[in-house]
């Protein structure tokens, strides 16, 4: 018998299987990349913009236990919280290190006028309605959105913000309230809360007084954000 003679070489017997595997494999990884990829995990978690004036978190709210509201001043009236004005920089600093070079620019903007112009880290998009007094008001500490903020000397963005991440706290809020005279208390925690254990005695019980303290049953409605 004669040989056969073909056409294409034997190794093209593998390009159907193979067309077909990245056919399914293909399609996967890109929607896997697209999703991961521009995720608010990715892309808003971590970041850390270079302000005009190094301002420490760790050093002012963290060693010195400067209390949040006093620069954020609205955050108990208002749905956004204040960046403070130059003038609540310099109500210490006209006395405290007022001749550091690392704090020129405050003096410059408070000789001219001009604010500081500060790069705001947490940037909720417009077509998004929060308000921090609504959370504040009913125990929600900073620590549920901005972490342990009183840590970082260079403040970073340390949760997503993100429509789901939102709404799983709304379907299970009890875990992230909290007294409302603590929310400023960024290092609070129930085991180290002797008067609360005492009181309450579970973690799970002092969260449902406060839910229940304050009638709360968030809504999941599209219009309560997008108005």
């Amino acid at each position: 018998m004669g040989r056969y003679h073909y056409v294409f070489p034997k190794w093209s017997n593998m390009l159907l299987p193979a067309a077909l595997v990245a056919g399914l494999v293909v399609p996967l990884y890109v929607v896997f990349v697209v999703a991961y990829g521009f995720s608010p995990k990715t892309t808003d978690v971590g970041y850390e913009p270079h302000q005009p004036v190094d301002y420490s978190h760790e050093l002012h709210a963290g060693q010195m236990g400067i209390d949040c509201r006093y620069c954020h001043n609205t955050v108990e009236y208002a749905n956004r919280a204040a960046v403070p004005p130059t003038q609540t920089c310099m109500n210490c600093h006209v006395q405290i290190h007022k001749d550091s070079p690392k704090i020129k620019p405050l003096l410059e903007s408070y000789q001219s006028g001009k604010p500081v112009e500060w790069i705001r880290v947490h940037d909720l998009p417009d077509f998004a309605y929060f308000s921090h007094s609504a959370h504040v008001s009913r125990g929600v500490s900073c620590v549920e959105c901005h972490g342990r903020i009183d840590r970082m000397p260079i403040v970073h963005q340390d949760q997503p913000l993100s429509m789901g991440w939102c709404l799983e706290c709304h379907r299970d809020p009890e875990k992230h309230l909290r007294d409302p005279a603590k929310v400023t208390d960024l290092g609070w925690s129930f085991a180290n809360d002797d008067a609360a254990k005492a009181l309450f005695g579970t973690e799970e019980k002092y969260h449902q007084h406060w839910r229940q303290n304050n009638n709360l049953a968030p809504s999941q409605d599209c219009s309560t954000c997008h108005r």
